[in-house]
């Protein structure tokens, strides 16, 4: 798709080549020293994909705080497109809800996974279906944005979008207004008081501290599970 897709001052969009995972070529990107904003990108007939580079100037385990905030980034942008009834939620670990089913996730990498190192780059990555594959009725808990009544929101639009949300939620962060961005993410999580299973252990989602960090409560105690459980590795 040859569109032009315009983002915001501070901001670079480059398209993926064919076959290459905009997750993987940033992160390749990244490693090699390319400023950060670039966002790469895939705008498929079927699928929306995009990778967002950052260079966070904090620990890991406080950076960690961009997959939530380029999450509460998404459903602003969605929200701004779509019609008023499509709901969108966010799980903890990077899945994406639209009207209760799964619908795509993001997905966090980082060139280091001490929580107490500062990482030289940090990506984070969009992966939307646009159209399901196959019956839907085969897989009733997963959905695509076209079939959830958004089939008016344009795929070079909503990559627009979320680039401009991301950037606008990444400054409030940076502006240390993170008592604010918990509480829009917490508007929306996914399954908070509700029974999970999550790093090997199982209890009741209670929420999240300063971090992000899962607060999963089990009969005799209360767990932490830090959001840097959820990284991708090489």
């Amino acid at each position: 798709m040859s569109e032009t897709i315009t983002f915001p001052p501070l901001m670079t969009g480059e398209a993926a080549g064919p076959g290459q995972d905009p997750f993987d070529l940033a992160c390749q990107k990244a490693e090699l020293g390319v400023d950060a904003g670039l966002v790469v990108y895939e705008l498929g007939t079927d699928v929306l994909r995009a990778a967002l580079v950052l260079a966070p100037e904090v620990p890991l385990a406080k950076a960690m705080a961009m997959l939530p905030v380029c999450g509460v980034g998404f459903q602003n942008a969605l929200g701004a497109l779509a019609p008023p009834e499509v709901a969108v939620h966010l799980d903890w670990n990077g899945a994406l809800r639209i009207n209760g089913a799964r619908c795509g996730r993001l997905r966090i990498a980082a060139s280091t996974d001490d929580p107490d190192t500062q990482p030289d780059w940090l990506v984070v990555a969009l992966d939307l279906p646009l159209w399901p594959e196959g019956d839907g009725g085969e897989t009733p808990d997963e959905t695509a944005l076209y079939a959830e009544g958004c089939a008016d929101v344009a795929a070079p639009r909503l990559l627009e979008s979320w680039a401009r949300h991301c950037l606008h939620w990444i400054n409030r962060w940076d502006e240390g207004e993170l008592e604010t961005i918990h509480g829009e993410w917490r508007g929306l999580a996914h399954g908070m008081g509700e029974a999970r299973t999550e790093a090997g252990r199982s209890g009741t989602f209670l929420g999240v501290d300063e971090d992000f960090g899962m607060l999963l409560r089990d009969e005799t105690t209360t767990h932490l599970i830090p959001l840097t459980t959820v990284l991708v590795q090489d």
